[in-house]
Parts: structure tokens; C-alpha cells; sequence
């Protein structure tokens, strides 16, 4: 950013604009490379914590830069046929999930929007061979707006959420990964949101401080060790893991990393943001890829 502009004044001055102008190429400021994200997001509860969690996503948004907007990919939004794109200019929350305490709901989390990123979204993931359409109606739900609310917590960043394609594969997700690479380079940061282990049957809700468990560790450490050698083809390869199904009896909290490493930039570092477990069998690990 160029001496004497206030980050904040740049940021309200795109969410104002709806993000217009962020793809064009006669912008007279050079704009650094956004990062790439991560995040296993855990419980829902996690929107109430101040842990060592909440604390490295916090950190995390502090040192991201000038993010001019946020497209994420969520484990909780899954569409046939076309892949959906939120555009609403002010999207609503989705509260999908059940029998917490009434606090939950009363949560909120205001980003704006981005229409006309979302339409060029669309574009991009339609010419990669992804069938995309704009959405005017559904929301962000929780793996998108409980991580931000810690991330970016004054909530001046717009938001939009891609939805995964219905019984997707690995080399799908990474290609809607790719598609939208280039939008790093005009300052969109670009996440994922699912978990590294996600087994429910298995987790440990008395105590979310337990050791892990044996399998879970196992398996959130041979994807620790494929991240280490950027084997990221490795990566698809994901059910030969060991425990991959016992970490994952269903792949839709897996698939977002995908979304993530096809995103990737030769020159990007591996950084984690977070490394641990939660309840015993929740890796809560996290990273990004930076230029």
C-alpha cells in the first residue's frame, strides 16, 4: 500500500463499490499477491472461543494484507449440476446447525458481498469446465463465517461462498482451485474451509482438550508430511492414506483443501496457522500459501 493510504480506507472504499474494479487491469496501485487459506473449522463453538485457535486466525487476518475480498469454498454447501455463487450484496447468515446454546444464533457476522466478483466467478469456474451460476438467495453458513468472525472480525472484507460440485472429486476441486488462481493477483484471498479430521462418531464432546487419538493423529500426520514435500498430487491420492476412512467416512470436510492447492503459485511457501487437535479426533490444522 503506498505511504500515507489507511488499509481501512482502501478496504471501505471497495466494500462500498461492491468490489468493482478488482479484476481490471488500469488499477494505479501495484497489488500484492493474496494469500491462499486453509482452515479446519471445527465445532461451531469455536465462534465463542478465545483459545490458542481463535488467537492464530486472528493473527492470521492481521498479517494477511490488503484482502480486497474473500471467496471461500465450504465442507457445508454442496449443489448439483451447476456450482453455485453467492452474490447477494449483503448476504445473509445460515445457522446450520442444531441443539446448541441459544447464544449461538444470536451470533452475527455483516460482510458484505461482492456481485459483481461473483459474476466474474462464475465466468471463470464456467470456462474451466465447471457449469457455475450466480445464486441470489443462500447465505454464508457456519465453516465460512465462524472462521471470519476471528479472522476478520470487523467484517469490512466482502464475502462470497463457492459451492462444492455434489460427489466431487479431488482433481474437481482442484481444478475450480485453479480457475481462480489469478484472482490472488488482484488481491481476492482464496479459502477453504473443512477439516483435516472430521470423523462425528468419533469425537470426544466431553473434553475437548483430549489427547488425540491414535488413528487421527496418523492420519493428520501423513497429510502434515505430504504438505512438508508439496505432494500435492500425493494428496489426491488421499484414501490410501492410513485411517483415511475412519478420518473421513464421508469426503465433503476433506475436499476443500483441494480447492486450496490447486490455487497454489510456484513460488508460494507452506506456512501453518495452526497445528493441533481439538476433543480428540478434530485436527484443527490449518495453513496458508503465500507468494
Amino acid at each position: 500500500m503506498p505511504t500515507g493510504v489507511d488499509r481501512r480506507e482502501v478496504l471501505q472504499g471497495v466494500a462500498a463499490a461492491g468490489v468493482a474494479g478488482v479484476m481490471g487491469p488500469g488499477r494505479s496501485v501495484a497489488q500484492q499477491v493474496a494469500p491462499a487459506l486453509f482452515v479446519s473449522h471445527g465445532s461451531p463453538m469455536t465462534a465463542l472461543d478465545a483459545d490458542a485457535y481463535p488467537q492464530a486466525l486472528q493473527r492470521f487476518g492481521e498479517g494477511a494484507g490488503a484482502v480486497k475480498a474473500l471467496v471461500v469454498v465450504s465442507a457445508h454447501w454442496e449443489t448439483d449440476a451447476r456450482v453455485h455463487v453467492t452474490a447477494m450484496a449483503a448476504p445473509p447468515l445460515v445457522y446450520d446447525f442444531y441443539g446448541f446454546p441459544e447464544e449461538m444464533y444470536r451470533l452475527r457476522y455483516a460482510p458484505p458481498g461482492a456481485p459483481s466478483l461473483a459474476q466474474d466467478v462464475v465466468a471463470r469456474l464456467s470456462s474451466a469446465g465447471v457449469p457455475a451460476v450466480a445464486d441470489g438467495e443462500r447465505g454464508l453458513d457456519h465453516g465460512v463465517w465462524v472462521p471470519l468472525r476471528h479472522a476478520f472480525p470487523e467484517a469490512r472484507v466482502p464475502v462470497l461462498q463457492v459451492a462444492l460440485p455434489a460427489d466431487a472429486t479431488p482433481a474437481q476441486v482442484a481444478r475450480m482451485g485453479e480457475a481462480l488462481r489469478p484472482l490472488r493477483s488482484e488481491g481476492v484471498l482464496l479459502m477453504g474451509s473443512g477439516g483435516v479430521v472430521h470423523n462425528l462418531r468419533r469425537v470426544n464432546f466431553r473434553n475437548k482438550l483430549a489427547s488425540p487419538e491414535p488413528w487421527a493423529a496418523e492420519f493428520d500426520a501423513w497429510v502434515a508430511g505430504k504438505l512438508a514435500a508439496r505432494d500435492f498430487l500425493g494428496l489426491q491420492s488421499w484414501m490410501d492414506a492410513p485411517n483415511a476412512r475412519v478420518a473421513h467416512p464421508s469426503a465433503e470436510h476433506w475436499l476443500p483443501i483441494y480447492f486450496v492447492l490447486g490455487a497454489a503459485l510456484p513460488e508460494d511457501r507452506i506456512t501453518p496457522v495452526f497445528e493441533g487437535f481439538h476433543h480428540g479426533t478434530l485436527s484443527m490444522r490449518s495453513f496458508a500459501l503465500r507468494a
